[in-house]
């Protein structure tokens, strides 16, 4: 079983960055793809972004293409989601998730990840 500890979230004003980070431990961390997703209080959980396995595929929800980032590193054992250009309704708690994958393309769909972080806020003033 793989755990996931998200850190990086915090306070910033619109316009500013922010990069999240996600520590994986307790499997091997290569077999697993990762995604992140956010909440707002009173809000479904949405996607956010996700990365293949290998790394080299990304996607993205419309709302955040072209302003966020994510990326990982096998060796280290972490996810990154980098974003910029930060709007107050990127305001959530911010989730890291995972799923063991044997496909090449990462999965959008919540249900098809098993572990979840506690996540982590991240605030946009206006």
């Amino acid at each position: 079983q793989v755990q996931l500890v998200e850190s990086g979230g915090g306070l910033v004003q619109a316009g500013g960055s922010l990069r999240l980070s996600c520590a994986a431990s307790g499997r091997t961390f290569g077999n697993y793809a990762m995604g992140w997703f956010r909440q707002v209080p009173g809000k479904e959980r949405e996607f956010v972004a996700t990365i293949s396995v290998s790394g080299t595929i990304t996607m993205y929800a419309d709302s955040v293409r072209g302003r966020f980032t994510i990326s990982r590193d096998n060796a280290k054992n972490t996810v990154n989601l980098q974003m910029n250009s930060l709007k107050p309704e990127d305001t959530a708690v911010y989730y890291c998730a995972t799923y063991w994958s044997t496909r090449i393309f990462p999965s959008r769909l919540q249900s098809e990840y098993s572990t979840w972080g506690r996540g982590t806020q991240v605030t946009v003033s206006s």
